[in-house]
């Protein structure tokens, strides 16, 4: 079996946004960026490849807030 990770590096226990050959200013996908958050930055692809994972943690957050100010409006109001 062959691996192709690198155990010897410095890069081995910084946080994969933190090292150099990370991104390139390329943009991140919605999962991507979930993906660093969830994983404190270590991983980018812990959620997979998929646009819906991303889509789906972005609109559960939106509808969280949303449903907050909704709550906090309504229920001062009585």
């Amino acid at each position: 079996m062959e691996t192709k990770f690198d155990f010897s590096g410095e890069n081995l226990f910084k946080p994969i946004a933190f090292r150099e050959d990370f991104n390139q200013f390329a943009r991140l996908s919605e999962t991507q960026a979930w993906s660093l958050f969830f994983t404190a930055s270590r991983e980018d692809s812990a959620l997979g490849f998929s646009r819906a994972a991303g889509r789906f943690w972005t609109g559960l957050l939106v509808a969280t807030v949303v449903e907050a100010i909704l709550g906090v409006t309504i229920f001062q109001v009585f």
